[in-house]
C-alpha cells in the first residue's frame, strides 16, 4: 500500500447557502486546489432553491473541469446537466439511478459503517461508494466508519471508496494511504478562509 496515489479531493457544499457569496468562494477553493469532484449536498426541500444552487456550482465547477453530483435528486441531476447523483441511501436507488441518468453518468453511493452496504451498492452498479462519518463525531448514532474498513476495501475491491465525515488531520493522516477521495464539507467551509483550511488538510495526507 505504500505505492498508493495520494487520495483525490472530493467537496461537498454545506447543507445551506446563500449562492452569491458560496459560489465566489467555491470558485477560489477550486482555483487554489486540483478538486475531482462536487457534491451539492441541500437540505432544503424547495425544488426551486435547490435547482438554483445547483446550476450556480454546476457554471463554477464545469468551468474549471470539475465533476459536479447532486445529493438524491435524480431528476435535477438530469435536467441541469450535472455528472450524477450521489445517493444517501446506501445501494437501494442505484439501479434506478442508473437507468434514469443513463450509463455514463456518475451515481456514487454512501454506506454508513457498513462493508456490506458498500459491497451491495457496488455489485448494483454504483461507480463509487462513500463510507462515513469517518471522523469522530456525536452526531447521529456516532458510529464511525473505521479505518479497517477503508484498509480491507482497498486491498480486496477496486471500486473507488470515499472518506468522508469529520475528517481532521489526524484522520486525514490515517486514511490517506486506504482512500481514493477524502470527501470534505464543513471542515473547511466553516472556516473564514475554507482554501487554507483545505490546505492543511491536504498537507496531512502527507
Amino acid at each position: 500500500m505504500t505505492d498508493r496515489e495520494q487520495p483525490q479531493i472530493y467537496l461537498v457544499t454545506p447543507p445551506a447557502f446563500e449562492i452569491a457569496p458560496f459560489t465566489d468562494r467555491l470558485a477560489a477553493v477550486l482555483d487554489a486546489h486540483p478538486v475531482a469532484c462536487l457534491r451539492v449536498a441541500m437540505a432544503s426541500g424547495d425544488e426551486y432553491a435547490v435547482a438554483s444552487a445547483a446550476d450556480a456550482c454546476r457554471e463554477v465547477a464545469h468551468a474549471r473541469d470539475v465533476a459536479v453530483v447532486i445529493e438524491r435528486h435524480v431528476e435535477l441531476a438530469g435536467r441541469l446537466g450535472l455528472d450524477g447523483v450521489h445517493l444517501a441511501d446506501g445501494a437501494r436507488g442505484v439501479r434506478a439511478a442508473r437507468k434514469a441518468l443513463g450509463p455514463d453518468a456518475i451515481v456514487g453511493a454512501f454506506c454508513g459503517p457498513s462493508r456490506h452496504d458498500g459491497m451491495s451498492a457496488g455489485e448494483a452498479g454504483a461507480d463509487y461508494v462513500s463510507f462515513g462519518p469517518a471522523g469522530r463525531t456525536a452526531l447521529g448514532t456516532g458510529a464511525q466508519a473505521e479505518r479497517e474498513i477503508f484498509e480491507w476495501w482497498s486491498e480486496m475491491i477496486e471500486l473507488p471508496v470515499v472518506a468522508e465525515g469529520a475528517l481532521d488531520a489526524e484522520a486525514v493522516a490515517s486514511l490517506a494511504p486506504v482512500s481514493d477521495f477524502l470527501a470534505f464539507g464543513e471542515e473547511i467551509w466553516r472556516e473564514e478562509d475554507a482554501g487554507a483550511a483545505l490546505a492543511l488538510l491536504v498537507a496531512a495526507m502527507g
